[in-house]
């Protein structure tokens, strides 16, 4: 997405559309449709993927489960010897206890949520600079609650998934798409993760005023690298 909105203002192309659309429907319009068209393909790869394992196995009459019988002999009797069957079996009952329905709809909902989100943020940058080598100084407050948000969920939430570290993160829109859904397996109240999906949704609408206010401004000015003090400004007109 900041790729596209520098690209267009950099040739120019954006003086056109502008004159038959306002700002604000040219940068939703452009965020929402690069979020279905990744939703879309997405849906598309998971759809032939099924497909293909169908076909392939209707075709040859090939059964997976009795192709990797010989090697799962070995590797049971390998287990048995270290001792570890047990652990392996405690693994797929573990699998088997996850709350998939729940996982699908929460990833679904965060994952779309997350993505518009981070996507408003982007737009404004790419409306505000003129090329891709003045995006640095605006990109690391943007990456930073991503990294956090994997560090969390990799040190914090694994060892203590309700603990206060991991159930605060959870709440904050800019890394709960990620600490959230890592907390979900572990047993999540749902009203926590409505409350969660509830102030994402907020925050995202606040980004977009942002953003726009950005957008509107930062679109059409060339030749001129923006600071923070300036894009501040910018919210007020």
């Amino acid at each position: 997405i900041m790729r596209s909105v520098i690209e267009e203002k950099t040739s120019r192309i954006i003086e056109v559309i502008i004159s038959s659309v306002k700002p604000i429907q040219l940068m939703m319009g452009k965020i929402i449709g690069t979020s279905l068209a990744g939703v879309t393909q997405f849906a598309i790869w998971v759809v032939l993927g099924g497909l293909m394992f169908v076909i392939v196995s209707s075709i040859f009459g090939i059964d997976i489960v009795q192709m990797q019988t010989p090697q799962q002999e070995m590797m049971n009797q390998a287990m048995q010897s270290q001792g570890t069957q047990a652990m392996a079996e405690n693994i797929i009952i573990s699998i088997n206890n996850l709350p998939i329905t729940n996982l699908i709809v929460a990833f679904m909902f965060f994952f779309i949520g997350g993505y518009l989100l981070y996507s408003s943020l982007y737009a404004a940058i790419g409306a505000a600079v003129d090329n891709e080598t003045d995006t640095q100084q605006f990109m690391l407050p943007i990456l930073m609650p991503l990294i956090l948000a994997v560090y969390v969920g990799v040190f914090t939430v694994i060892e203590d998934p309700h603990g206060t570290v991991s159930t605060v993160f959870s709440f904050i829109p800019f890394t709960s798409p990620v600490v959230m859904l890592m907390r979900i397996p572990f047993g999540v109240p749902m009203w926590q993760q409505i409350l969660s999906l509830l102030l994402l949704i907020g925050t995202f609408m606040l980004a977009v005023w942002f953003a726009a206010k950005i957008y509107r401004v930062g679109i059409l000015m060339y030749g001129k690298k923006p600071s923070y003090k300036e894009l501040f400004k910018w919210l007020k007109y």
